[in-house]
């Protein structure tokens, strides 16, 4: 198996465990290349029985992911090779999500930059999330776009935080810093950003080395829940506010403005709503 193959990960595997980073500069957008990537990983991985844990980080120190590729506007069958093989019911998005939160290893993500709207959509779904203090944020920005979450974040989101706070999130589109996103539930924990590496990989390791048989135990005992209904609700709402004239005017000057350039994603909540009204 190879695993330098990849354009946008760079992948080790040490004892168990798969240490996955993600490299698409200048921001981690979740492109149709990182897309790929990800789903090849994880679905080559899913028949690997010598990895045990899966952890993910990133290249840049600022951004895990930023979002989806917002030129998605301007070229909306960009993911169209992505869905040939999608399972019924689930949009090119939510089927990533899926991917990784029916994994049979367990999933983990060191967070210590920005993750928004896809991005954040990857950080819920993965098994146990882990953010630095100071450092990362997360957020469901897409209602600034004229959109709402549509790669399993809603439903993520509602399961980890509750519908009051998914609510909030969703329509107040702020970013939370690790503290909040900890007390919400929206991550395990929050932890100070020069021990995070420690804290994950002592984790890390612990699971890995676990008896034969614990891992694939827990995760069948704890099992995800079946979002299916929920996931044909959340794409039907973004589907239908993805070709409002409002998301394309607001998605088109995000862009003209800095988006997805590393000052813009440094505060795309305030660059964004400088457009809304």
């Amino acid at each position: 198996m190879n695993h330098d193959a990849y354009a946008t990960l760079r992948v080790s595997l040490e004892e168990g465990i798969a240490r996955v980073t993600l490299d698409n500069p200048p921001v981690n957008v979740l492109n149709v290349a990182l897309m790929a990537d990800l789903r090849h990983l994880l679905t080559t991985l899913r028949d690997d029985d010598s990895v045990r844990v899966i952890v993910f980080d990133s290249a840049n120190p600022e951004f895990f992911i930023a979002h989806v590729d917002m030129t998605l506007v301007d070229t909306p069958d960009a993911f169209d090779k992505l869905a040939a093989d999608l399972p019924d019911g689930v949009n090119v998005f939510q089927a990533l999500g899926e991917l990784l939160r029916h994994q049979p290893q367990v999933t983990i993500v060191k967070l210590a930059g920005m993750a928004r709207g896809g991005g954040a959509e990857f950080v819920t779904a993965a098994d146990m999330a882990f953010a630095a203090i100071g450092r990362a944020g997360i957020g469901q920005i897409e209602a600034l776009m004229g959109i709402v979450p549509g790669g399993g974040g809603t439903q993520y989101l509602a399961g980890r935080v509750g519908r009051h706070r998914a609510l909030e999130a969703v329509l107040g589109a702020d970013l939370y810093d690790a503290e909040t996103a900890e007390r919400y539930g929206w991550v395990n924990r929050a932890v100070p950003a020069d021990a995070l590496d420690g804290i994950v990989d002592r984790l890390a390791r612990n699971i890995a080395a676990l008896p034969e048989g614990v891992i694939a135990a827990a995760k069948r005992a704890i099992v995800p829940e079946d979002l299916a209904e929920g996931l044909l609700r959340e794409h039907d709402a973004w589907a239908d506010q993805f070709v409002r004239p409002a998301a394309e005017r607001l998605i088109r000057g995000g862009l003209a403005n800095g988006a997805q350039t590393r000052d813009g994603e440094r505060n795309l909540e305030g660059l964004l709503r400088g457009l809304v009204g």
